[in-house]
């Protein structure tokens, strides 16, 4: 029987199992998505959501179970300094499972893949654009003034700049 044993064996030894499981979350971690098959990716995904829960937790032993993972403190400190404070504020989540149309030619494998909900580039141009509108209008303004104030000052040197060669004209007139 079966009782509390989790988790699937993908017809490996549990040392293979485990081998292939530090490999593909490293992979998930350096590229933030590979394509895998759909048994292993759910079960990556156990696996992904621990180290980035770890990750926001963000203190020492957190950062000694993630080696224990990962291997490699290079992995630990991209998972800690870039990856755990994109999902900060998220309570879950971490990953996504997209299947894809097409299954694996071969052994027709349903094929996926399995990426981080929040990628690098991405946080970085919608992380602003979400604060904006979140705030109150008066900061908005506020945020406006400022910018209107600079455009007069370069306006101001251009009409100089016209003022210059007129009044060099009028000196030369008179």
């Amino acid at each position: 029987m079966r009782h509390r044993k989790s988790g699937r064996k993908l017809n490996r030894s549990n040392t293979h199992r485990a081998a292939m499981f530090k490999n593909m979350a490293r992979a998930l971690l350096t590229y933030e998505q590979i394509r895998t098959t759909e048994a292993k990716a759910k079960e990556l995904r156990r696996i992904a959501d621990k180290l980035i829960t770890l990750a926001v937790r963000n203190d020492l032993h957190s950062r000694r179970q993630a080696y224990k993972v990962l291997g490699s403190h290079q992995m630990v400190q991209r998972l800690f300094d870039e990856i755990g404070p994109r999902f900060a504020e998220a309570g879950g989540g971490y990953t996504r499972i997209v299947k894809m149309a097409q299954p694996r030619k071969g052994d027709c494998a349903p094929m996926v893949i399995i990426e981080l909900t929040k990628k690098a580039g991405e946080t970085a141009a919608a992380a602003p654009a979400k604060e904006e509108p979140k705030k109150a209008s008066k900061p908005a303004e506020k945020k406006e003034e400022p910018k209107k104030a600079p455009e007069k000052a370069e306006e101001k040197p251009e009409e100089t700049a016209e003022e210059t060669p007129e009044a060099a004209e009028k000196a030369d007139e008179e």
